[in-house]
């Protein structure tokens, strides 16, 4: 592998790396391409993401004015924005979609934050976007809500790609993988092909270090827990992939020609500055996995992370510290939930924020071209 650079590393070792970021810039100013053609293997996006490229920069001011000259609204110009950029974005992967077979090459687009606790809403809204989008790479992304994982298993067995996204517990994680399993089951059961329908597990990863460390800061005995839980909580829930990976359950629908549901590790980016920039990248490699890297995670991981086989490195003692946190009182299901509870409030004020800026920026700019 001496020939290769970390990310092309971790790929042979199992793991794709995808780009945590889509603007119009990083589409045309070639960013994307370079992030191709050093290993990168697909794009997620949030509300916050979005917020970042549309809001913030001039580069889509001409396409807001044309659309407002139009009448169209502040929700209708962020769908046209962007479904236009996860479109071009899932042309540039096209090739890598075809030659994986269908298991890579991913663009991910979000549902309304506001829907994260309609069901009826979700499954709509997601079939909505995924006819929209018309590509066969992309995924819509679903929170992992009591209603979003309802949503998830319709989705499935509608056939639509799903990236299950904001799960932070390993209880939550196994409970989207029941969602997709038994999506595919209801398809199988009805006549209908289970093959070509791909999905992601988003888990959240540094979050969780950066709310239970300030947890531990009360605990003197605590204090060699800090920087750890994060990563065994990932490797816990990656142990209930293999568990499930490897059960007759699963083996009926790979038999069917079924795809899996990958792990896929988000919030990568090193929140502590006193951690490595490369913290939940390194000590999280492993076969059919995932990991979203922001750019600048990503061009630290290529000047100087680590590949290696360690999403399964030290079971026994992640199993220890898991347990010693819950002997200090730190419950991780409740920091787990607050954490779910505000990741949905993030992206609900970014998306409101991109209404809002798209607002202003149509009644300006529309005035400035006479409109």
């Amino acid at each position: 592998m001496d020939d290769k650079n970390r990310v092309q590393q971790a790929f042979l070792l199992g793991q794709s790396i995808w780009c945590d970021y889509l603007s119009r810039s990083l589409l045309r100013g070639g960013g994307l391409d370079r992030m191709i053609e050093q290993g990168v293997r697909g794009v997620t996006t949030n509300p916050s993401i979005f917020e970042n490229a549309i809001a913030r920069t001039s580069d889509y001011d001409q396409d807001i004015a044309e659309m407002r000259s139009r009448g169209m609204n502040a929700e209708e110009i962020c769908t046209a924005l962007t479904v236009a950029d996860v479109q071009e974005a899932a042309d540039r992967f096209a090739s890598i979609y075809d030659s994986s077979g269908g298991n890579d090459g991913f663009v991910s687009l979000e549902v309304s934050p506001s829907l994260c606790h309609d069901e009826e809403g979700t499954v709509e809204e997601a079939a909505r976007l995924f006819t929209l989008l018309d590509r066969r790479n992309v995924m819509i992304k679903i929170p992992a809500t009591a209603a979003g994982i309802e949503a998830i298993r319709r989705c499935i067995a509608r056939g639509i790609n799903v990236n299950a996204t904001l799960i932070f517990s390993r209880n939550c994680y196994r409970k989207v993988v029941e969602a997709w399993i038994s999506g595919l089951e209801q398809r199988a059961e009805a006549g209908l092909p289970v093959s070509g329908i791909a999905s992601v597990a988003s888990l959240f990863v540094s979050r969780v270090d950066t709310a239970v460390d300030r947890l531990l800061e009360s605990f003197e005995q605590g204090r060699e827990l800090s920087g750890k839980i994060a990563v065994d909580n990932a490797r816990a829930a990656y142990s209930d992939f293999e568990e499930i990976a490897g059960s007759k359950r699963w083996s009926s629908l790979a038999s069917k020609g079924a795809s899996l549901q990958r792990p896929l590790w988000a919030s990568t980016g090193t929140k502590n500055p006193a951690y490595s920039q490369t913290l939940y990248v390194d000590s999280l490699i492993g076969p059919h996995t995932v990991n979203t890297l922001p750019p600048a995670t990503f061009d630290a991981f290529l000047s100087s992370g680590e590949a290696g086989l360690t999403a399964t490195m030290d079971r026994e003692g992640g199993t220890a510290r898991l347990a010693k946190l819950a002997v200090l009182g730190v419950d991780l299901d409740s920091v787990t939930e607050r954490l779910l509870k505000e990741g949905l409030e993030a992206f609900e004020k970014a998306y409101r924020a991109l209404l809002a800026e798209l607002e202003r920026k149509g009644n300006v700019l529309s005035s400035s071209h006479g409109g």
